[in-house]
């Protein structure tokens, strides 16, 4: 072999090795879930003595179709009036505000207490909002929920009352999807977010290790955010940043997956990719500014290793791409060099890797859904959108690695909870240049992979050539074709009315 073929073959391993580690980590969670079953949080006790008040933030940036529903759905909470304060946080820059005032105002009129807190300087975005909100809130808890959410009525009867243990924190529900039927692409995001929810957050908490707040359906101990040194916004995900700080200094927190919070998943596809990009992005600011403090601890070594885990997972996709790179290239050396036998060893790196995968996602629909079995067809296209995100997640993995500050962007929200409701010709849709080529151009490359895999009889690989196949060339092609269409239904928007 030359030194370059040794090099592409010997990256190649290592690449797939690292994989395989964090997919037995999948196995892991699992395991963690299913033995800690006993340990599942039930009903909490009665609250004794009077209730506590409760402030509820709702922070807003630019979301004209959701802030009426989120209003009308808190105003529905089955809580004391005089012991329920409502922040509406606003940063819009658009007819949001309005929208949001006039929301108040029928609230205000009902006997509400809400409160309109608008903000012409977007300092710290989300983070900054809701600091400058707990400045004058006066909640004992603080609830929060983005405004694609519609916290149900019995929110708080169910949260509030698992703070009579004192170390309690945190209290998070688990996310349902308003739209999950409307397409392939909500689909499969209602799966990964199940996965996490259940598996992750149910795996890590019923375990004792750290788990975090996602930002909306979950409920604060008041005193508990500047304790741990409040919101900050030097990161893109304030909601992990607090969750670990918190735990470091010994707080507990709670997940109740049998409370759901339903929510809108994106149905643009460039929206999902901001959204994922602003997440990896984040978790990745989150372990370099957390996790050598988090090693340095006296925490138990198992809470350390999954926090290690949990807080560079997003590094996978750095692999990923690599491994999108290396994979024709190591396959034609190792074909030309009759070293077909060692397919014997990357397909089982690969099974441990993707197999995992699967069984992650199965389970988590099995402990949801009586027909779970149904939703299985979707599983191989969740692992192809799983790989297709590698571009995208990539960038926002170097983005945080290189310093490179980006403004938080929120992901767009069209208040689609039907099939026959359309986002095409509405506001916030995201245009992206360059990125969907280089998608589509890769989609391409594992499409020749794929006739050579073919041509030459190297059958075993072919399942997960497809995967990469078909990952990268749906989430390019649909980027392009929903934008293209979505951009067009703007421009017939605005031309039917006469702008």
């Amino acid at each position: 072999m030359t030194l370059l073929e040794t090099l592409i073959l010997g990256s190649y391993f290592f690449v797939l090795v690292i994989l395989g580690l964090y997919g037995w980590h999948r196995y892991y969670l699992v395991y963690a879930y299913m033995k800690n079953k006993d340990r599942a949080p039930g009903p909490p006790p009665a609250w004794e003595g009077p209730l506590p008040p409760v402030t509820i933030q709702l922070p807003l940036y630019n979301e004209m179709y959701v802030v009426d529903r989120l209003l009308q759905a808190t105003a529905r909470i089955d809580y004391p009036k005089e012991l329920l304060e409502i922040q509406v946080l606003d940063d819009s820059t658009d007819e949001t505000t309005e929208v949001a005032r006039l929301a108040v105002d029928r609230l205000v009129a009902q006997g509400f207490d809400v409160k309109f807190l608008h903000r012409a300087d977007r300092t710290g975005f989300k983070a900054g909002a809701l600091e400058e909100g707990l400045k004058v809130a006066r909640g004992e808890f603080v609830a929060i929920f983005d405004a694609d959410f519609i916290p149900s009525p019995d929110f708080l009867r169910k949260t509030v009352p698992h703070f009579h243990d004192p170390k309690v924190a945190l209290v998070q529900a688990r996310w349902g999807h308003v739209n999950a039927d409307y397409s392939l692409l909500t689909k499969v995001q209602a799966i990964l977010l199940d996965a996490h929810f259940v598996l992750e957050h149910g795996g890590r908490n019923r375990a004792g290790h750290f788990f975090n707040f996602n930002g909306t359906a979950g409920i604060w101990r008041r005193d508990v955010i500047p304790a741990a040194g409040g919101w900050q916004h030097d990161t893109l995900t304030e909601d992990l940043d607090l969750s670990y700080r918190a735990q470091l200094l010994g707080w507990k927190f709670v997940f109740l997956p049998d409370l759901v919070a339903p929510a809108e998943v994106p149905v643009e596809m460039n929206a999902f990719k901001s959204q994922q990009h602003r997440w990896a992005k984040g978790s990745i600011q989150v372990c370099l500014k957390l996790l050598p403090k988090i090693l340095q601890s006296d925490l138990p070594f198992g809470v350390k290793a999954e926090a290690f885990l949990h807080l560079t997972a997003n590094f996978n996709y750095l692999l990923m791409s690599a491994l999108s790179v290396l994979m024709f290239p190591s396959m034609v050396i190792r074909y030309n060099m009759g070293w077909y036998e060692m397919l014997l060893i990357d397909i089982p790196l690969f099974f441990a890797a993707t197999a995992s995968v699967a069984n992650f996602y199965v389970v988590s629909q099995r402990e949801l859904y009586p027909d779970w079995k149904t939703r299985l067809r979707y599983v191989p296209v969740l692992m192809s959108v799983g790989i297709g995100l590698a571009v995208n997640n990539t960038r926002a993995v170097l983005e945080a690695l290189l310093h490179h500050e980006t403004a938080f962007a929120r992901t767009p929200k069209y208040g689609i909870e039907r099939g026959s409701d359309q986002w095409a010709g509405k506001k916030y849709q995201q245009a992206v240049a360059i990125q969907p080529l280089v998608e589509i151009a890769l989609g391409i490359y594992f499409t020749m992979t794929v006739f050579y895999a073919l041509a030459n009889g190297i059958y075993g690989s072919l399942p997960f050539l497809v995967l990469f196949q078909a990952g990268f060339l749906y989430m390019g092609l649909t980027s392009v074709v929903q934008q293209a269409g979505g951009g067009q239904a703007v421009l017939n928007t605005q031309v039917a009315r006469g702008k």
